[in-house]
């Protein structure tokens, strides 16, 4: 389901024009966005939970010198989506 799929189904379960639903997916993807932004937990219920988790970075051994080394490029941030069990 995209997003245009979205707001008609929206719009045909609670009666509101599509303008008005998309304009309030608009607003909740807005506000999961903005919180995850700032690093907090979004839950939602009978749904699941939104969460901003961090890779590490990992040690390896460099090809050539064989050195064990840090790899910076590894660390990462990434979005993680814990679905409710149903």
């Amino acid at each position: 389901m995209n997003k245009a799929e979205l707001v008609e189904e929206l719009a045909n379960q609670t009666g509101l024009t599509k303008n008005v639903s998309r304009e309030t997916v608009d607003a909740i993807t807005s506000a999961i966005t903005d919180s995850l932004v700032r690093e907090e937990k979004v839950t939602l219920v009978s749904f699941g939970t939104f969460q901003v988790m961090e890779r590490k970075a990992r040690k390896g051994k460099g090809l050539i010198l064989k050195q064990e080394k840090l790899f910076r490029s590894r660390q990462k941030r990434y979005l993680s989506l814990n679905p409710e069990r149903v």
